[in-house]
């Protein structure tokens, strides 16, 4: 299984970045991952940026703050389903405006850790926690339990 992370803008601040390398790091043990940063800028530019590092087989997951809400094990289940299917999940993360509305619309699906905002370096960091999460609860390990 292959995770794509794309976010608008760069985590600048060490310990956030110490984090999410230490979960992508963990996650590295189940899947492959890659985070791929966009510059932010206008719209249009954004979408650019975004829409250049898809790839054609990803499956894309815009995390938006309506988008579906899941438990830990609603994510892991889904994570399985796609599994089967075989495709790449590329995650999309938008800067301080969020997403341009043409990326959100082309998004397979949506999910929302909450209906509050939070800034992009952090929802990252609560992405790779929860991915890292999901693969231990698809293989019946203790971590999230913890």
């Amino acid at each position: 299984m292959r995770f794509k992370v794309i976010a608008v803008g760069r985590i600048k601040e060490s310990g956030i970045r110490a984090a999410v390398d230490d979960y992508a790091k963990r996650l590295g043990h189940y899947a492959q991952v890659a985070e791929v940063e966009v510059k932010d800028g206008t719209p249009i530019q954004v979408s650019q940026a975004i829409f250049k590092a898809v790839g054609p087989r990803d499956h894309i997951i815009a995390l938006t703050i309506d988008g579906t809400m899941r438990s830990s094990e609603e994510l892991a289940a889904r994570i399985d389903v796609l599994a089967n299917r075989a495709v790449d999940v590329a995650f999309l993360i938008g800067g301080a405006d969020g997403l341009p509305a043409d990326i959100a619309s082309k998004a397979a699906e949506t999910l929302s850790f909450s209906r509050m905002t939070f800034p992009h370096r952090i929802a990252r960091l609560m992405l790779m926690e929860q991915l890292y999460r999901a693969m231990t609860i698809r293989k019946g390990e203790p971590y999230h339990h913890g």
